[in-house]
């Protein structure tokens, strides 16, 4: 496909350009995305975009603006693009071997918050699945005196969830490990979170580009009936949960009842199934009986 930018102009004027490049393309909320994407070449806050309309951009600029938007055309997120994404206020870096974080994982530190009270207190949480670490270092920032681990599959998420802890200054607080979830851990823990793969593996193809061409498939594919992590996991919680302890884990739109039965199983008590912003319930806490 080619690109349509007529050359440097004010930044106002090539936000226009990308706005009618992306509504052509199908893209919605194309002018804010053109202002993000505008604002990540020119490595300007969006405020500093709007501020600065008729700045005239230079040629190199030009050209970094038409290359990001090669990539968004070919779907690639932003996020990916810019190779961060934020959640819970922090700025985290993503990788091939990880998940590109969602709002509505959100919802699992929602949820640890409502449960777990006494911040100040000592506690220890496990992050399985950990991706970039997101999760775990989260709650890290919330629970100033705890200190956790996270698992993951994928040596390569485990050097970013320890860059990001790195980058957010937990490093000291925070253990990151290659495992298969929570094999060959033995200590209990206060908190255990995880937002494993649940999509069915006949599924995969039918997800968007922007997921099924940029996330890994290790972080998606979670077996016949999207449930098999949850089994893997749940076989290990009554071993790994401290008395007292929560488990919350992210669940895909509709897994609400057979994830519940899993851990139910397991001997928990289903706390709870919360939903996320859109309604849509999104995760499951259960607590040792």
């Amino acid at each position: 496909m080619g690109i349509i930018l007529t050359g440097p102009g004010t930044i106002g004027s090539t936000i226009t350009q990308l706005a009618v490049a992306l509504t052509l393309a199908g893209v919605d909320e194309a002018r804010r995305r053109a202002r993000r994407l505008v604002a990540a070449a020119l490595d300007l806050s969006p405020a500093e975009v709007l501020a600065r309309n008729d700045r005239v951009i230079t040629n190199d600029e030009s050209e970094r603006v038409a290359a990001m938007l090669r990539r968004t055309l070919a779907h690639e997120p932003l996020s990916r693009i810019l190779g961060t994404r934020e959640f819970w206020g922090l700025d985290f870096m993503l990788s091939s071997d990880t998940l590109d974080p969602r709002p509505e994982t959100e919802t699992l530190v929602e949820a640890v918050l409502a449960r777990v009270p006494g911040r100040g207190r000592p506690r220890r949480f496990l992050d399985l699945g950990t991706g970039t670490g997101c999760l775990l270092l989260a709650l890290l920032s919330e629970y100033p005196a705890a200190t956790g681990v996270g698992v993951d599959l994928a040596a390569g998420a485990v050097d970013t969830a320890a860059r990001n802890a790195e980058r957010h200054g937990l490093r000291p607080r925070a253990e990151f490990v290659v495992g298969n979830w929570g094999k060959g851990l033995t200590e209990a823990f206060d908190v255990i979170v995880a937002n494993p793969p649940y999509i069915a593996s006949s599924d995969l193809a039918a997800l968007p580009p922007e997921v099924r061409d940029y996330d890994p498939s290790l972080a998606l594919d979670g077996g016949a009936d999207g449930l098999a992590a949850y089994r893997a996991i749940a076989a290990d919680l009554p071993r790994l949960l401290a008395p007292a302890g929560f488990f919350a884990c992210e669940i895909g739109a509709g897994q609400e009842n057979a994830v519940a039965g899993i851990i139910s199983a397991a001997a928990l008590v289903i706390d709870d199934v919360l939903p996320d912003l859109a309604g849509i319930p999104r995760c499951v806490v259960a607590r040792r009986t």
